[in-house]
């Protein structure tokens, strides 16, 4: 995957993420065709759907910090939102890898309350 295709990837879920924090109705997060925890899983043995993946939760929380700027994820590695995401899709195989993103953001913003859609 080139580097292109991962920055637009990364303005597309930082985008996404800001359009869906100001509407009090269910979220609609834009990403893969598959947000699969399974899909996540999946990705393990593929190291540019991976990055890719990894890609996208750091959108995701750009996006959180562009509508939340008091509220900001501070810098976190690559390594440490596979890992999150890793333990998260774990404990909710049947789940998605975006909820995983959603509770990273809570965990790391100091709000420690889920999002609610």
């Amino acid at each position: 995957m080139s580097a292109t295709t991962i920055s637009r990837l990364s303005i597309a879920a930082c985008l996404a993420c800001c359009v869906a924090s100001g509407v009090a109705q269910a979220q609609n997060v834009l990403g893969f065709d598959d947000m699969s925890c399974a899909a996540w899983a999946g990705s393990k043995d593929d190291p540019d759907q991976r990055a890719a993946y990894v890609v996208w939760v750091r959108g995701f929380l750009s996006g959180h910090n562009y509508a939340l700027p008091k509220q900001q994820v501070s810098t976190i590695s690559s390594g440490t939102i596979e890992n999150h995401i890793n333990r998260y899709c774990a404990s909710n195989p049947s789940g998605r890898f975006s909820d995983g993103a959603m509770r990273l953001s809570d965990q790391f913003s100091g709000r420690n309350q889920p999002i609610r859609k």
